[in-house]
């Protein structure tokens, strides 16, 4: 076998990427590792600053680098088809896809209807459109990789947190459906869940996490930007369906 940084970006490089929720955490971490292996990256975002910030920074790992950015808000339809429609101007079809973009949420009893439509839209909805654009694109060329994140939370099921943990049980049911769906026509699957990670969305101190990380109780953000290529990278007879990214002491 070749050796391992020439062979992973011999199968990255040059793939057509979009990546929602690509401006911070989990996304940004990917986006950089992608273009890293000369990937080209479609990423959305809702706001220009951090999409400009991220764009920056990719330029600064891989001068050149091919990274576009598109604001919007997921929990619309139309910023949806405006993501597909720069798709297709820019790169005329999609070969991976990684759904992504998430809001934290606690409990059902905290908030309103409309608080809570806007979260399941951008965490859920936002997954089945994106997908639904996608696979329609990657049916046509009978290839593509579409990747979710989701996360433990789907199985652990925190109290507090009913409204997040019931956009990511949805995730993995429709992960687990989709695979069947696509797998006929030449589509891959993933579903990453990570555990606690170091992002935005913790609510603890950028000290508290970074002790959390040293003690082996919080992964990093670019834990599960190296898992995702590793998913990536298999051969086409290969399919990592579900992955699981705890951290070592997180006793869930």
């Amino acid at each position: 076998m070749k050796g391992l940084n020439t062979y992973w970006k011999e199968k990255i490089s040059g793939k057509r990427v979009l990546i929602t929720g690509g401006t911070t955490g989990i996304g940004r971490e990917i986006v950089l590792l992608l273009i890293s292996f000369g990937a080209r990256c479609i990423i959305c975002g809702r706001h220009q600053a951090q999409i400009d910030e991220t764009i920056a920074e990719a330029n600064s790992i891989s001068p050149g680098a091919y990274c576009l950015g598109v604001v919007a808000d997921l929990s619309k339809n139309e910023d949806i088809e405006n993501i597909f429609h720069t798709v297709d101007n820019i790169f005329g079809g999609i070969d991976i896809l990684i759904n992504n973009a998430a809001l934290g949420y606690g409990s059902i009893m905290e908030g309103d209807y409309e608080k809570w439509s806007y979260t399941v839209q951008t965490n859920l909805l936002s997954y089945m459109a994106c997908t639904h654009h996608a696979a329609t694109r990657m049916k046509a060329a009978g290839s593509g990789h579409i990747l979710n994140i989701g996360s433990m939370s789907a199985d652990v099921r925190e109290e507090g947190s009913s409204v997040y943990v019931a956009t990511k049980s949805g995730i993995q049911g429709f992960s687990e459906a989709l695979r069947k769906e696509l797998n006929p026509d030449g589509i891959k699957v993933t579903l990453i869940e990570p555990g606690a990670t170091d992002t935005d969305m913790q609510e603890a101190s950028n000290d508290e996490k970074l002790l959390q990380v040293a003690q082996g109780e919080m992964l990093k953000a670019e834990d599960i930007a190296m898992a995702v290529a590793f998913c990536l990278v298999q051969p086409d007879r290969c399919d990592i369906v579900g992955m699981q990214i705890r951290p070592h002491l997180q006793l869930i």
